[in-house]
């Protein structure tokens, strides 16, 4: 069954600067200012139906507009599921009170390990308060990006965060238009369900840039994360002249699908 998405990157800033990180510096900066914020509002309220709204980064907790204006104007504005990816480094304060305006409408937390810059055992700890603090029916995972190299750190880091009872996500690293090179069997931390390896789906029929598509802090949206590299699936920008979904599926003309929510939506048939 497909889930209508939007994976909206409401800002470029972010608090961390890891040394994987997929994004490049000059794309880590700025945020949408109050008016544009205004504009991205009336356009969720606009969508029809109930739509999951994704918001990620940069490190969306980290822009001021987040709490302040972003997520309660979502829950008083529009009807939607809300979802988001954050590296969970915003007080405890902030979060309970994130966790607290959502209830009844929070979808999935994917919370961000990055052993750079925090313990897995305080990571872990931040984690299960903030769940405790959450909707029941609401959902909080752990993600880690599998850097090559530290795959032992990364079997450590599972350990904690399995036995705290919370669900631990290993990430393929991304690198450019592929994926990195590992030198071990990645099978025992990645387990063996296609969508988890970046695969391909070229030639299935895809809903992308029809019940989803990506959005960037300057509202722009595109079909997929895969089309943006490319520069194709452009669906028009919020502030100018409103976005255009395509009118039906199209078979999938690429070679990696770089992240899971896609398929984990229903979009891939």
């Amino acid at each position: 069954m497909r889930q209508p998405t939007v994976e909206w990157q409401v800002c470029g800033v972010c608090n961390y600067d890891c040394s994987y990180c997929i994004q490049s510096p000059r794309t880590r900066v700025g945020h949408p200012d109050a008016g544009a914020l205004d504009r991205f509002l009336d356009f969720f309220a606009a969508l029809p139906g109930r739509w999951e709204i994704k918001m990620t980064g940069g490190e969306p907790f980290a822009f001021k507009g987040f709490m302040e204006t972003i997520v309660p104007g979502l829950v008083a504005r529009t009807v939607h599921t809300l979802s988001v990816l954050t590296n969970l480094s915003a007080p405890p304060g902030i979060l309970e009170r994130f966790a607290t305006l959502t209830r009844g409408r929070l979808g999935i937390v994917s919370a961000s390990l990055h052993l750079e810059h925090v313990s897995a055992a305080d990571f872990v700890a931040k984690a299960v308060a903030l769940r405790r603090a959450m909707d029941p029916a609401a959902r909080l995972v752990v993600n880690e990006v599998l850097v090559p190299g530290r795959l032992d750190e990364a079997r450590a880091a599972r350990a904690v965060v399995e036995a705290s009872g919370l669900t631990w996500f290993p990430q393929i690293m991304k690198v450019g238009r592929g994926v990195a090179s590992y030198d071990e069997d990645l099978v025992e931390l990645v387990g063996t369900r296609p969508a988890n390896w970046a695969p391909s789906y070229r030639g299935r029929t895809c809903w992308t840039g029809v019940e989803y598509f990506v959005l960037t802090q300057q509202g722009d949206a595109w079909s997929c994360r895969t089309a943006r590299r490319f520069d194709e699936g452009f669906l028009g920008n919020v502030h100018d002249g409103g976005v255009r979904p395509a009118a039906a599926p199209a078979p999938c003309p690429y070679d990696i699908c770089p992240c899971t929510v896609p398929m984990n939506r229903g979009m891939i048939e």
